[in-house]
Parts: structure tokens; C-alpha cells; sequence
């Protein structure tokens, strides 16, 4: 068994549906879960927590179903919420204790570990600080470290670089991945950001309107496409263009100098080569064309159904389902 099972999950606020018949699996690694607003991302957190019953289907996780196992399952998982949950008037290290012995650590192994686990997210320096001081990035890793500070053994994570600044975020994208591919923590990574799931994940989960739409791997997402060459010729780059699309290619220029080639199945890379030859050119740069995550994540939103006004899954319903 997996160690989280989705089945057929549906949920509804009042007349609303948030999630419309949810269905996944996930064991190992981290995964992704995408979608834009209004999606039905935190809902499904949520209903893994336990915070939302299910009105259909089944949640299971480490072997135990939901809600009715929650306590047990809550004390192995670790959960950082989009939210705020400083506590202002306490210090970093006070309010990562206090966590710690909420999970049933002794005073001092949970003020050990406090101290731990702020080390690894780089908040050492500003432990005794009160969290009413910190900044937004701060009380970001401060969540961060509250989620770690029982040594879970699956993450929920919901939006967890919000508010970070470029260095910042990368230090957390790179503490996520650590834990997901070194120390084996499975990892469930919420955001609309397409760039965090990208650098992190594996695995992607695409949401909308209350529905999985897409459920793949990163290497299938971000695919070579078929038959799209980026390249850069040293000079004569009009009567190459002219060469390469009497052969049948088509030509698109990009921003920074280089070129988007489509050539037919005929067309060979060799050809390509020839071509710039007979031109009296060479090219200096050539690479395959893969598709980016965000042409896969539009794509499989655009064939996604299209809920009416107040039906289930609605973008209208379900953005009061992410409050």
C-alpha cells in the first residue's frame, strides 16, 4: 500500500464543490501539487489532515484511514501551512519547543531538537529573537522548522516560499529537496509557482476546478518535443533562414540571438549542418527543444472540462474552499 491513497475524494461547502471525484496515489519522492488559484490545492491538504471530511471516496495514509486515524497519522507527518502561525510574544526556539513537546517530547529533547532544526534552516543567528520581530521570510523558515521538529516521515507543504526573497527562496527549494532526495522524506509541495515544483519535484499532480487534469512524472512533462532544435550560426544567418525553410523548417527568432527551428521528420540534424555548409556559415550552438512545465501545466488546463457557474469544481466555489 502507498503511503497516502486518494480515492474518488469529494468535498462540498454548503452548495460548493471543492474537490470532484480525487483520485492518486503517492509513495516516495516529491510531488507536486499544481494548480491555479482557487484549484482546490488546500482543500486537499486539508482533507489529508483530517481538517475536512470527506463526503465521498476514501484517505488513507501510512495504512490508517482518514479522518478517523488523524491523531495517529498527524503525529508522522509534518505540515507547514500557507497561513501565519507565529506566536508573537515567544522566541523562535520557545514556540519550536513547545511544538515539540506538543508531540510528546520530554522539555529537553524538544529544546534540543528546537535548536536542530533552526540550525538547518538557517535561523540559528535570530533563535531568542521574538517571532513579532521577524520578517515574512523569517516566519517562513520558522514554519518550516516547526513542520521538521518531530522528524516526520511525509511533508506537507503549502506554498512554502511565499514571501521570500530570491536568495532566500532558493535556500528553501534547496532544503526541500534535500530532505526529499537524500533523507527519503516524502514530500507533497503546494504552490502555483511553477519554477518551485520544477526544481524540486519528480512528480506532478495538476489540479483544477476540484479535478486531477494531468498526473506525471517531470521527464514526461518537460519532454523533448518532437522535431524543435534551438540553435545560433556563426554569420549569414538571412540566407541560412532563407536555405532552412525552402527545405521545409520553420523558423522563429528568440530574444536572446539564438533560433527556434521546426523542422519535418526529413530534415535531419546532419541536414541542418549541410545546409549552413552550403551557406558559407556554420553553427556554432545546437541543442534539442524540450517543452517547459509551463507549456505542459496550460495545456492540460485548457483540456480540462469546463465547470459551469456554481457547479462542481467551479473557480468561483472553490476559491472560498483555499481560504
Amino acid at each position: 500500500m502507498a503511503l497516502v491513497e486518494i480515492e474518488d475524494v469529494a468535498v462540498s461547502y454548503g452548495r460548493i464543490t471543492a474537490l470532484n471525484g480525487v483520485s492518486c496515489s503517492i509513495d516516495s519522492g516529491a510531488v507536486g501539487l499544481l494548480g491555479p488559484n482557487g484549484a482546490g490545492k488546500s482543500t486537499l491538504l486539508k482533507t489529508l489532515l483530517g481538517f475536512v471530511r470527506a463526503e465521498r471516496g476514501v484517505v488513507s495514509m501510512f495504512g490508517a484511514q482518514m479522518p478517523k486515524a488523524a491523531l495517529q497519522v498527524r503525529a508522522r507527518l509534518g505540515y507547514m501551512p500557507e497561513r501565519e502561525i507565529v506566536a508573537p510574544r515567544l522566541s523562535a526556539v520557545s514556540f519550536l519547543a513547545l511544538c515539540g513537546c506538543l508531540h510528546g517530547m520530554t522539555r529537553a529533547d524538544a529544546m534540543e531538537r528546537a535548536h536542530e532544526v533552526l540550525n538547518y534552516v538557517g535561523m540559528g543567528e535570530n533563535r531568542y529573537r521574538k517571532t513579532e520581530t521577524y520578517s515574512t521570510g523569517m516566519c517562513q523558515r520558522m514554519k518550516f522548522a516547526q513542520a521538521l521538529i518531530h522528524d516526520p516521515k511525509l511533508l506537507l507543504l503549502d506554498e512554502p516560499t511565499n514571501g521570500l526573497d530570491p536568495e532566500g527562496r532558493v535556500e528553501m527549494l534547496d532544503l526541500i529537496k534535500e530532505l526529499a532526495v537524500k533523507r527519503q522524506v516524502t514530500t507533497i509541495l503546494s504552490s502555483h509557482l511553477l519554477n518551485d515544483i520544477e526544481y524540486v519535484c519528480d512528480r506532478v499532480v495538476v489540479l483544477n476546478q476540484g479535478s486531477v487534469v494531468r498526473d506525471s512524472t517531470m521527464a514526461d512533462l518537460t519532454r523533448l518535443r518532437d522535431g524543435v532544435v534551438e540553435l545560433r550560426v556563426r554569420d549569414h544567418k538571412e540566407d541560412f533562414r532563407a536555405a532552412v525553410e525552402a527545405a521545409g523548417c520553420a523558423w522563429h527568432d528568440q530574444y536572446d540571438g539564438n533560433v527556434l527551428v521546426v523542422k519535418p521528420e526529413r530534415v535531419t540534424i546532419r541536414s541542418l549542418f549541410e545546409i549552413a555548409h552550403a551557406q558559407g556559415t556554420q553553427i556554432r550552438y545546437l541543442q534539442p527543444v524540450r517543452q517547459r512545465l509551463e507549456e505542459a501545466f496550460m495545456e492540460a488546463i485548457r483540456c480540462a472540462p469546463v465547470a459551469g457557474e456554481g457547479a462542481p469544481g467551479s473557480e468561483k466555489g472553490d476559491s472560498r474552499a483555499d481560504l
